[in-house]
């Protein structure tokens, strides 16, 4: 089978990876992918590259494909990855930390995590929230 993307590295490119396989202190996914294009470029098949360094055969092809479409650098890492949506907003974080500061229910003596996110929720300033979210949150502001 013709495989779409050659890896052919320069000499420099060996070096750069072997160097920083000698040193050992990149995150193991780098590692592996340094491992997985010197294997590429000793003309291995991705079978071969697969099983030897127990990773799945899209695995190698992903990091061919990546290195051929932009060399090493983009190889070995990954994209930034965007993280999710925060769950309250200042808006919100502030009626929450107004709310924290505010008397406690009457028949307690202060306020729960939990008896905090019941409510924001009852209120309306959220349509849910967990106590966690409402620990952490506090927990940011302060």
């Amino acid at each position: 089978m013709l495989k779409r993307y050659l890896v052919d590295l320069t000499r420099r490119e060996r070096t750069d990876l072997l160097s920083l396989l000698n040193k050992g202190i990149a995150p193991a996914r780098t590692l592996t992918r340094a491992r997985i294009l010197l294997a590429a470029d000793e003309h291995k098949t991705d079978a071969q590259i697969a099983a030897s360094l127990h990773v799945h055969p899209a695995t190698v092809e992903r990091t061919r494909r990546r290195f051929v479409e932009g060399r090493a650098v983009r190889a070995l890492h990954e994209k930034p990855r965007p993280g999710g949506r925060p769950k309250l907003d200042r808006k919100q974080e502030a009626f929450l930390v107004a709310l924290a500061c505010s008397n406690a229910p009457s028949g307690r003596g202060h306020w729960t995590m939990q008896l905090l996110a019941d409510r924001l929720v009852e209120l309306g300033v959220v349509e849910t929230i967990s106590d966690e979210t409402v620990r952490r949150a506090l927990k940011k502001t302060h």
